[in-house]
């Protein structure tokens, strides 16, 4: 198994602690209703249906298994140091999609943890909101040679770890960064500028695409751009920024 950065390996332990665990421990539920501790079953020999929290954990810790061992991309398996799975909550009402990992993430094993990642904090915290509350993934799990796009083949191959990933977490809301995941995502070839301003529809959760972070720091007169996409956002969830 690939070695995990601190954080990474943190989440890993949570997770393994969440499936074995005798109760859930209290918490408050996305309406803000008080749950009590909860008795956990044994697991079941087929992966059971994305439910509470532990059960979500549970099952994003074998899919990012499953990540770690695969070798459909001959040239990026070869090539990575670490598979880059996602972080933050199982429970997340919010996910933020990117396109795929770079040279920080590919040695840390987290998505999201260079220039582009930390500003993509700020933007988070800017919404009201901590970047363990939402769900942070990429459309691919493996750095690209250089940085470059990834190959159609190559969202292919990862195409069912990501679409199992946003079915596990069940989201209300997924923003994709950029046109690579709003591409992969709504299986679409409008370029990200045509994509803005509109709302899409993926399983159970509704859709807006707004510019990558990386794009941001080439561009800081789109900051603006990215804050009103936000807003968009955020407004649907009942919060005025």
């Amino acid at each position: 198994m690939e070695p995990l950065s601190g954080r990474a390996l943190k989440q890993r332990l949570e997770s393994l602690a969440a499936s074995g665990v005798g109760q859930v421990p209290r918490h408050m539920d996305r309406g803000g209703a008080d749950r009590r501790p909860m008795k956990l079953e044994p697991p079941a020999e087929e992966p059971v249906a994305a439910g509470c929290a532990a059960d979500r954990a549970r099952q994003l810790l074998v899919l990012a298994e499953q990540v770690t061992g695969c070798t459909l991309c001959a040239e990026l398996a070869a090539s990575r140091t670490r598979t880059v799975f996602g972080v933050g909550s199982p429970d997340a009402r919010i996910c933020f999609l990117g396109e795929a990992p770079g040279a920080d993430e590919d040695a840390s094993g987290e998505p999201f943890v260079g220039r582009a990642g930390q500003l993509l904090t700020k933007i988070i915290e800017a919404c009201r909101l901590r970047r363990d509350e939402v769900y942070i993934l990429n459309v691919l799990k493996c750095r690209p040679p250089g940085n470059r796009t990834p190959l159609p083949d190559e969202v292919g191959n990862c195409r069912r770890f990501f679409q199992r990933q946003l079915e596990i977490v069940s989201p209300d809301y997924i923003c994709c960064l950029g046109a690579t995941a709003a591409q992969a995502l709504l299986e679409t070839t409008e370029p990200i500028g045509r994509l803005r301003h509109r709302w899409f529809s993926y399983q159970s959760a509704r859709v807006i695409c707004t510019y990558h972070p990386s794009y941001l720091l080439r561009n800081p007169a789109a900051k603006r751009d990215v804050w009103e996409d936000m807003k968009t956002l955020m407004a649907e969830l009942g919060v005025d920024l």
